[in-house]
C-alpha cells in the first residue's frame, strides 16, 4: 500500500473542512525511530436494506469502497456488513483479507462485524482470531445479553506486521441500539477482555466500533474508566472533520447528530491524527454512518 501516511488526492467538504491538513500533520511530525505506523477506520456500513431506496446498497456501494481506498487504511473494522455485502468490498480491495463470523450463527448468517487488513503489510498470528457473543455467556453462539434487542459480538485478532515483527490486536464491534444495560454490560465486558488478551504481554490494543453510546454515557465510562482511551481526545494534533458520526444518509437530515462511533487505544499506543470523514454527493453520504479514522503508531 506504498507509504505509511498519505496525502488524498482531494478535499472532503463539510463546511470547507479538507482532510488534507490533518494528513499532512501526520507526514510532518511521524513516528519515532522504532515504532510502527498505522491507520485505522471504523465504519458501519449500514446493512443491505431493499428498503432504503435511493440508499440501497448498490446505489452507494461504489462511493462507499471509493472513499475507503481513498484514505487507504491498514485496518477497518466495518459493522452492519452481511455476508455478501463483505464478498463484494473483498473483491473490490483486493489486497485487504478479512476476519469474522456472522452474529447469528457463527457462521455466514446475520450482520457481521469484521475486521479488514491490509494484507500486503500486516499478517494475522496463526489461531488468533475468535469472536464473542456480547453477553452473560460470550461463548455461546447466537446469545442475547442482558436487554438487547439482538445478538451482538466482538470480533479480534492479533496482527504481526510483516517488516518489523511487532504485534498489535484489534478488536471491532457493533452495541445493541435498545438495551441500556446490554451496552453497559458489554463495555465492561470488552474493557476486560482487552485488558486479559493485551495487558499480561503488553501488546498495544485498538478497539474500533458502532457503540450507540455518546461521551457522556455510562458505556463511554466503563470503557474509559477500564483502560481505553478515546482517540478523539488523545490525537496528538487537533481532530478534523464533524463532531457527530451519525445523522442518517441525508446532511443535515437530522436534528440531533450524534457521536457514537469510535476508535479507542489502550496505553500502548500513540495517537497521531483523527479525523471524522464527512465526504458526500448529491447532499447524501455513502453510509447513514460517517467514517472514523485515526493514525497511530506502536
Amino acid at each position: 500500500m506504498g507509504l505509511p501516511f498519505r496525502i488524498p488526492r482531494c478535499c472532503l467538504t463539510l463546511g470547507g473542512i479538507c482532510l488534507a491538513a490533518l494528513l499532512l500533520a501526520s507526514c510532518a511530525t511521524g513516528p519515532p525511530d522504532g515504532e510502527v505506523p498505522a491507520r485505522l477506520m471504523s465504519y458501519n456500513i449500514r446493512y443491505d436494506n431493499p428498503g432504503d431506496g435511493v440508499n440501497r446498497w448498490e446505489l452507494r456501494r461504489d462511493r462507499l469502497v471509493g472513499l475507503i481506498r481513498l484514505h487507504e487504511p491498514h485496518f477497518l473494522g466495518v459493522q452492519e456488513a452481511l455476508h455478501h455485502q463483505l464478498a463484494w468490498l473483498d473483491g473490490e480491495l483486493p489486497e485487504m483479507a478479512w476476519i469474522g463470523v456472522g452474529r447469528d450463527d457463527g457462521e455466514q448468517a446475520g450482520e457481521y462485524s469484521a475486521i479488514l487488513y491490509d494484507s500486503t503489510r500486516f499478517e494475522l498470528v496463526e489461531d488468533s482470531d475468535s469472536t464473542l457473543w456480547l453477553s452473560l455467556t460470550p461463548g455461546v453462539t447466537g446469545s442475547r445479553g442482558w436487554d438487547a434487542a439482538l445478538p451482538r459480538i466482538l470480533t479480534f485478532g492479533t496482527f504481526r506486521e510483516r517488516e518489523s515483527g511487532r504485534r498489535i490486536m484489534v478488536f471491532n464491534t457493533h452495541f445493541d441500539h435498545r438495551g441500556d444495560t446490554a451496552r453497559a454490560g458489554s463495555a465492561r465486558l470488552i474493557a476486560e477482555t482487552v485488558e486479559r488478551m493485551a495487558g499480561p504481554e503488553g501488546l498495544p490494543a485498538v478497539v474500533t466500533g458502532d457503540f450507540n453510546a455518546t461521551p457522556d454515557s455510562e458505556p463511554y465510562d466503563r470503557l474509559t474508566g477500564g483502560g481505553l482511551r478515546d482517540a478523539f481526545t488523545e490525537s496528538e494534533t487537533p481532530h478534523v472533520g464533524p463532531l457527530f458520526t451519525f445523522e442518517g444518509f441525508e446532511v443535515g437530515g437530522s436534528e440531533n447528530p450524534r457521536r457514537i462511533d469510535y476508535i479507542f487505544v489502550n496505553g500502548e499506543v500513540t495517537v497521531r491524527s483523527h479525523a471524522i470523514l464527512s465526504t458526500y454527493r448529491d447532499r447524501r453520504y455513502p453510509s447513514d454512518h460517517l467514517p472514523v479514522v485515526a493514525d497511530l503508531s506502536f
